[in-house]
């Protein structure tokens, strides 16, 4: 568990790397390429170190790489590099490319020097932070895989092969907790009273005092379920939609949701632990 819980931890340094590192790439791009990020930054794969956006800069780095040839060498060049990369070859994509990239107006000359230097570096860094990421999460899947509980809280709802390692890195040895309401507290989840000497509270928030990096990663999960849509779930899914039907923010309806997924997660653990 402790070893599970250091990478976790380092996971969740590296993400907020790779956020700075994409926020840099974006900055970079913007200047070579504006609007490219819009026509190509699709669906998540689901190789993590796979990018489309990444790997057609890599390839072309500025549009005077694309304008400089006709519509139909670029339309061919382009279809051979997605065929190449594995990535659908379509014409029509190509066709808006090229239209951008003739329209585009770069703030930065692809004759400078330093051009094709920044833009290729921040490619570098980026693709070398994916790489990090796989490789710890590989190592906490195979880790946590190991464990007693991990099948359970693989199979629950909203969890899956990257959530599931990371969600027991964070919460550790469930026995520790002496109720689900102790590990809704740790993960600072839980409400102040509504009296407590002078103090009468008629709006109350989570106290947040707990795991930051579990409510973060706990509050993952609930997007997944609020994109996968569960039909046999626990509930929790359901109850995030009848909060938001009371008239909730979506943010607090998957709150309040989170509150009754780490009862149940705690509550099935728990029974695997005693069996």
């Amino acid at each position: 568990m402790k070893e599970l819980k250091i990478l976790g931890r380092q996971y969740s340094h590296y993400v907020r790397i790779k956020i700075q590192s994409k926020i840099a790439l974006t900055n970079i791009i913007d200047r070579t390429m504006p609007g490219i990020k819009k026509l190509l930054q699709g669906k998540r794969s689901n190789n993590p170190v796979k990018d489309k956006l990444a790997d057609f800069i890599k390839e072309y780095w500025h549009y005077d790489n694309i304008t400089k040839k006709s519509e139909c060498s670029f339309i061919s060049s382009y279809c051979q590099w997605a065929k190449k990369k594995g990535y659908h070859a379509s014409e029509a994509k190509a066709r808006e490319i090229y239209a951008m990239a003739k329209a585009g107006i770069p703030t930065l000359s692809s004759s400078a020097a330093s051009t094709k230097m920044l833009v290729l570096e921040s490619i570098r860094v980026l693709g070398e932070v994916n790489q990090t990421l796989q490789t710890i999460l590989t190592q906490m899947q195979m880790i946590a895989s190991n464990l007693k509980e991990y099948e359970v809280v693989h199979s629950m709802s909203g969890v899956g092969d990257v959530l599931a390692p990371r969600l027991i890195a964070e919460i550790g040895d469930v026995k520790r907790f002496h109720s689900g309401s102790a590990l809704i507290a740790y993960a600072g989840l839980d409400s102040p009273p509504y009296e407590s000497g002078n103090f009468i509270g008629n709006k109350r928030s989570i106290s947040k005092r707990g795991s930051s990096l579990l409510r973060k990663t706990g509050y993952e999960v609930m997007k997944c379920l609020k994109t996968t849509k569960p039909v046999n779930d626990a509930g929790v899914y359901q109850y995030m939609l009848k909060k938001e039907s009371e008239g909730k923010p979506k943010k607090v309806a998957k709150i309040a949701a989170l509150n009754k997924f780490l009862r149940i997660y705690y509550a099935r653990v728990m029974e695997v632990h005693r069996n």
